[in-house]
């Protein structure tokens, strides 16, 4: 097969010469091009160029040299829906490497026709404000926005990390401080950008050459950047944009005034329980999210992790039997093979809100939580057992978990205000019995 899928023979929905960068995307992954780039693809579709995307990789330029090579075309499949096929994502206007070329991604912010930057750079990706991180990068191009006297921008975090929006806010500021932007400029970021808050769910693993080779064989086209998620995908926005602003409730985002009750539901129900199903799954020789779930002691473990993280979620706005039944459906997905290895990456920036958060609350209320005690457990067994872990914490975490250190001191590490460790500790001993 050696067709590749910017040949002639795809015809796009909408004519690719009219649609204009309004958006710059930094994250260039597996994860945006199954979330938010298909959004945007719809918008597009349904008449308003203004949405394409500028895509902006980080650091590695594997997933830019293959969309290159494909006109910025890729393929996404939706598993387990019972529809093979696959569809043509071609929102895709420009690409870059942070890396390489950062002045060309200052650019694409700056520019005019720019209206709205969305992150997808993970949980860590916040703590670095330097020249060439994610915050660096926008900062220099808001100063160069402000001097030039164009209107500002909106930021919009969509990353796992609670008021991912004032995070996203500090880490901007911070950046320009760094870089010395002046105060009229800095005044302008605080005052007329917006950072809304987001929340995003959709199921997507890590993009592989066999996933690649799948979408190929269903299209009779090579696609080196094909793309698999799940056929569920929500986003909830806090609607508070800076000047232009898409129209994302026509292409199913929900817009609303606190996206908190949604932020917390999704990391203590989703994101809690993938992180349980990573470490234990992986101590007990399991790969994929859906092998764990089928563990009947990991799904006994998810579901009384599920009852104690319900007691700390409003379910006046959110369903939670419904949305525990849909999450396990999701989980047992066979089509979907989502490693619990990338799951288990960066625990150290993912723990807090996931699992340490939900205690706390607990804590305070006098109510144990021997379930989410036990998901902590994995993760400290873990980082002495499990190979191929990735953590920006490593270095400091693995030597004292090797060394059986109690679970406060490794807690103190990633989480200074977190001080209930007793039933964790209680938890590790029982797991280095039996795992």
């Amino acid at each position: 097969m050696s067709a590749l899928l910017s040949d002639a023979t795809f015809v796009s929905r909408y004519d690719r010469h009219a649609v204009k960068a309004g958006v710059v995307h930094l994250g260039l992954g597996a994860f945006h091009r199954a979330h938010q780039a298909p959004a945007f693809d719809a918008l597009i579709a349904a008449g308003d160029p203004r949405w394409g995307i500028t895509g902006v990789a980080m650091r590695s330029p594997d997933v830019v040299a293959a969309l290159a090579a494909q006109d910025g075309l890729y393929s996404l499949s939706q598993r387990g829906s019972g529809e093979d096929r696959p569809q043509v994502i071609a929102a895709l206007a420009a690409f870059h490497v942070a890396a390489q070329a950062p002045e060309a991604v200052v650019a694409a912010l700056a520019h005019v026709d720019t209206h709205l930057v969305t992150l997808t750079i993970t949980e860590k990706g916040y703590l670095d404000h330097g020249a060439l991180s994610a915050a660096g990068l926008i900062a220099r191009a808001l100063g160069r926005r402000h001097a030039a006297g164009l209107a500002p921008l909106t930021i919009l975090s969509c990353d796992n990390r609670s008021h991912n929006g004032t995070v996203a806010r500090e880490a901007v500021l911070a950046a320009a401080q760094a870089a010395g932007i002046d105060n009229a400029a800095l005044h302008w970021i605080a005052d007329q950008v917006a950072f809304p808050a987001s929340m995003v769910d959709r199921i997507t693993p890590a993009a592989t050459p066999e996933m690649a080779a799948g979408s190929s064989d269903a299209l009779g086209l090579l696609d080196r950047a094909a793309v698999w998620t799940e056929p569920f995908w929500q986003w909830v926005v806090e609607d508070r944009f800076a000047a232009v602003r898409p129209d994302l409730a026509e292409v199913g985002v929900q817009l609303v005034a606190d996206v908190a009750p949604w932020e917390t539901a999704k990391l203590r129900l989703l994101n809690g329980a993938h992180s349980a199903l990573a470490y234990r799954g992986l101590l007990r020789g399991h790969r994929f999210v859906h092998e764990a779930i089928a563990d009947p002691a990991l799904g006994a473990l998810v579901d009384r992790l599920w009852d104690e993280a319900a007691e700390t979620i409003d379910q006046s706005v959110v369903d939670v039997p419904v949305y525990r039944a849909a999450l396990r459906k999701r989980f047992a997905n066979p089509a979907l093979p989502h490693a619990l290895i990338q799951i288990a990456a960066d625990g150290s920036q993912k723990l807090p809100p996931r699992l340490l958060g939900p205690i706390g609350d607990r804590d305070a209320k006098g109510l144990t939580s021997p379930a989410l005690a036990e998901a902590v457990a994995g993760w400290i067994v873990g980082l002495s057992r499990i190979d191929g872990l990735v953590d920006p914490m490593l270095a400091d975490l693995q030597p004292l978990a090797r060394k059986n250190a109690p679970a406060e001191v490794l807690l103190a590490r990633i989480a200074p205000d977190f001080h209930q460790s007793e039933e964790i500790d209680q938890a590790i001993a029982q797991l280095r019995e039996t795992a």
